[in-house]
């Protein structure tokens, strides 16, 4: 029995369901405890685990400004009302306001004049309607007018969060009515001597391989700005992976590389290549890293001119994904990168087919994919005889110009991101990634690293 479970299980019956973050408030247990504990009760029959999105619906400052001083299209309706043209009015009524005017029957045009074709009651009601809708969406995140919050989405005035929790709900199995009692002078089994977890020989195996092949390692904090985990590598920043829903923030800024050149540079390839006013703001947000080519990132910007060179990184990464058999909101990634003008799409091929070699999967094939931030891209799979299939292990490509060059002045530059806990899974013979991190004491005694082939 795990520290302070009998309190959680305590709490849960008398409460019946608590998200995992008030369970753990209310027992006075971090919360990575409390999960350990509800994944023991479950185990036991006394919970269950599910997962709730929630979506709040926020007002962008545009319409903090319509809530305010009006829409653009009572504005035109106001013109009408006065006897003014088209001509006379202003860039955001004739590029917002008109249309919307028009589609909410306000005006009509005839001749190049605006000419009123509603009352002014009319107009005041929608104009009072829209600041309902604004108060409504800053106090309960949500609007039951869907025709209003269909409108509001089409003008980009609101934007759309989701969140995931995770609720524990007590099963009513009938709670243990006694602990048992231990005798504490019986003897036991001696101790086993530690060794180290399967993960992390695994890890230093990987490592060595790299280095067989000439490789030189990165490292670097899990901690990261979203410049360098996101800007640096062409991700736009709207991008659907930078939502909270996948994306670990935290509280604080982080600040832009003192090359100022560089962020001009990393600027200017959004700016031209996405097409949008490119946020400094944004780019200081705080994240626990998503992939670890944010170290690939910050190498090559180190290395300039420094041609050709191999570096690879092993680290953690962390994605805010619902966890089950197959996903972890905390994994390992295996990052390689080739800085050389002289590399080619063959060599990239080449590397991954004796990595993977190297660790005694034999057939290996690729298959064309796509990933933000390269191009070509492909997809790496192996041959698993135990299973009779291919399965997927990782992704790769040639980092995108826009990426390489204002980091490195380089390209091609050769990169890929590998899983390292789905070829371990393979080579053991297991079906859920959550068993390397439950803390079975029987399983790391027994579990030894497959030999492998060098």
């Amino acid at each position: 029995m795990y520290k302070g479970e009998d309190k959680v299980l305590g709490l849960l019956a008398q409460r019946n369901e608590l998200s995992l973050e008030r369970l753990a408030a209310e027992a006075g247990l971090n919360v990575d405890s409390v999960r350990r504990i509800v994944e023991s009760l479950k185990g036991e029959g006394y919970a269950t685990v599910a997962t709730v999105e929630s979506i709040t619906i926020t007002p962008t400052d545009e319409f903090m400004g319509y809530a305010k001083s009006g829409t653009p299209e009572s504005r035109v309706f106001k013109a009408a009302t006065e006897g003014k043209s088209v001509s006379g009015l202003s860039q955001e009524e004739k590029q917002f306001g008109l249309p919307w005017a028009r589609k909410k029957g306000f005006v009509e045009i005839e001749k190049g004049a605006l000419v009123a074709s509603k009352t002014g009651e009319d107009v005041l009601a929608a104009e009072r309607r829209m600041a309902e809708a604004f108060a409504r969406l800053q106090e309960t995140g949500s609007l039951a007018d869907t025709t209003l919050l269909d409108e509001l989405f089409l003008r980009n005035l609101v934007r759309k969060k989701a969140e995931r929790r995770t609720v524990v709900k007590y099963s009513g199995k009938p709670l243990p009515q006694q602990m048992p009692e231990f005798d504490i002078s019986a003897p036991a089994a001696d101790a086993h001597l530690g060794k180290a977890h399967v993960i992390t020989a695994f890890r230093d195996r990987l490592a060595s391989i790299m280095a067989e092949m000439g490789f030189e390692e990165m490292d670097g904090s899990i901690v990261e700005s979203t410049f360098w985990n996101f800007d640096a590598l062409f991700q736009p920043q709207d991008h659907p992976a930078r939502d909270l829903a996948d994306t670990f923030y935290l509280r604080g800024e982080s600040p832009l590389p003192s090359d100022k050149a560089l962020v001009k540079k990393v600027k200017d390839a959004h700016e031209k290549g996405w097409k949008y006013k490119w946020s400094e703001a944004e780019a200081k947000r705080t994240v626990l890293r998503t992939h670890t080519t944010a170290l690939s990132a910050r190498c090559l910007s180190s290395v300039k001119g420094a041609k050709p060179r191999k570096f690879f990184a092993i680290g953690r990464v962390f994605r805010n994904e619902a966890t089950d058999f197959k996903h972890l909101a905390e994994f390992h990634q295996v990052e390689g990168i080739i800085a050389w003008d002289g590399a080619t799409f063959s060599d990239l091929l080449g590397v991954l087919k004796e990595f993977y070699r190297k660790l005694g999967f034999e057939k290996i094939r690729f298959r064309p994919s796509f990933f933000p931030y390269t191009e070509p891209s492909l997809e790496v799979e192996v041959y698993y005889e135990p299973r009779g299939q291919w399965l997927e292990l990782g992704g790769a490509g040639i980092f995108r110009p826009e990426v390489s060059v204002p980091l490195a002045g380089a390209y091609p530059v050769l990169a890929w991101g590998l899983s390292l806990e789905r070829p371990l899974m393979l080579m053991l013979g297991l079906d859920d990634i959550r068993t390397f991190y439950r803390n079975d004491i029987d399983f790391l005694k027994r579990t030894r690293l497959p030999g492998l082939n060098k």
